[in-house]
């Protein structure tokens, strides 16, 4: 029977549920069992390909050519599997679905409502796509982890908490359970731990249905006892159901973090999962790699100049290949984010402040990369980075349109003007070479 795992957040949207979830998903798979993962988006668009950068980060895209949120590729990194784009649920696909059933008459002329059609829709989809295998073996998964975005309480969420009320009674107790993630927030005034937003949201949460399981806190610094044993009275958990989820060194020591607090242990009870008492190869490379990391003594430097640097996650996926390269060649990595729109002349006359500190970070770094973007704004301060790079023979690596401007770079300055014509970067907009 298909275990679900259901992880909820509180208190503030942000707080790392999608890591949580994967880390869950990760010491499930060292135990032999196949996890496959769903994320639930509870806005209406479609899906995750029309958004700004600086909405929600960079799209991920699947090999199926579906346009997710970011999360998705964290469940694919974490457990080495291959998802599709109906792993990801948002608001608009399952009204889409069911207005399209709506109009083919499906439902046979009665009124369509968010009890009981939104809800059956979400908890059809969910069980469906939670058989599909995600492992080269075509295996069909045992366990499926499923995200939901937002913060309970969001008038958004309202149609997936109660469909997931609706679904524990459905699939039974013992094939469903629920994690909670909350803040604990620590005042730098008194440095005291506070529960209250916790107790909060875990009241608003069992208001509507939902009985937390797990409580996972996301703290600065590991969990106080007497803090711990506070959670469980007020929360109505035993103390081993409140685990620490605290600031770490790497994302990475995650699933490390809640292998040492017993978590395997609770969900296979809690869960009636049969778990073998073997050895954990998975696991134990797993802790090898993160020993790893936090002993790096190299130091490299990589200049990302863009346009949307406010907002690391609008180059996770080149981010994530920059640390795992950094961390196949023993080297500690710092990425310093530039604004492109900085380097332009233009800058110096209006800001000269930003406009010498870019410069700075710029002539500091051990190599420059200029990742994709879109438009003309700071397109010429992204020419600007690539041409000090050629003259300086800095490493330098162009993707995308950063590759297409390092062309157009070399045709302007060595060229000598014998091809007068331009790039093309929208339809309306383009730059001379």
């Amino acid at each position: 029977m298909m275990k679900y795992i259901l992880v909820t957040g509180g208190v503030i949207s942000g707080i790392g549920k999608g890591i949580i979830a994967s880390s869950v998903g990760t010491i499930l798979k060292s135990c032999g069992l196949h996890v496959t993962a769903i994320k639930i988006d509870p806005y209406i668009n479609i899906d995750a390909g029309t958004f700004s950068p600086y909405e929600h980060g960079e799209v991920f895209v699947l090999d199926d050519g579906g346009e997710v949120d970011l999360d998705l590729g964290n469940y694919e990194r974490f457990l080495d599997i291959r998802l599709t784009r109906d792993n990801n649920l948002t608001t608009g696909k399952i009204y889409q679905s069911v207005i399209n059933k709506e109009r083919r008459g499906d439902y046979l002329g009665k009124t369509v409502q968010v009890v009981p059609h939104i809800t059956d829709a979400i908890q059809e989809w969910v069980m469906k796509q939670a058989k599909v295998p995600v492992e080269d073996d075509d295996v069909e998964p045992q366990v499926c982890v499923i995200e939901l975005g937002g913060t309970v309480g969001d008038i958004e969420s309202m149609p997936f908490i109660e469909a997931f009320r609706q679904f524990q009674f459905k699939v039974k107790r013992e094939n469903f359970c629920n994690i909670h993630v909350s803040l604990i927030p620590q005042p730098s005034a008194t440095g005291e731990q506070k529960t209250k937003p916790t107790q909060n949201s875990v009241r608003e949460l069992r208001g509507l249905g939902l009985s937390p399981d797990l409580i996972m806190c996301r703290c600065s610094t590991a969990l106080e006892n007497s803090v711990k044993e506070k959670i469980s009275m007020f929360c109505h958990v035993e103390p081993e159901q409140v685990i620490c989820v605290h600031d770490v060194s790497s994302i990475y020591r995650v699933p490390l973090l809640l292998e040492n607090q017993g978590v395997v242990g609770y969900l296979s009870r809690r869960l009636n999962m049969p778990i073998e008492a073997r050895p954990r190869k998975m696991l134990t490379k797993w802790k090898e790699m993160s020993d790893r990391s936090d002993r790096l003594l190299e130091h490299c430097s990589i200049a990302l100049v863009g346009k949307y640097t406010k907002f690391s996650d609008s180059y996770a996926s080149v981010i994530k290949a920059l640390e795992h390269s950094a961390l196949a060649i023993s080297h500690k990595l710092e990425v310093k984010y530039i604004d492109s729109a900085f380097l332009e002349p233009s800058t110096l006359q209006e800001e000269p402040v930003k406009y010498h500190e870019a410069w700075q970070k710029l002539c500091s770094a051990d190599g420059i990369l200029v990742p994709g973007g879109f438009g003309v704004r700071g397109t010429e301060g992204k020419i600007h980075a690539i041409n000090w790079a050629r003259m300086q023979k800095k490493p330098f690596l162009g993707v995308c349109l950063g590759m297409q401007l390092a062309v157009c770079e070399f045709a302007r300055n060595t060229l000598d003007g014998q091809t007068p014509t331009r790039l093309n970067l929208t339809q309306n907009q383009s730059i001379p070479w």
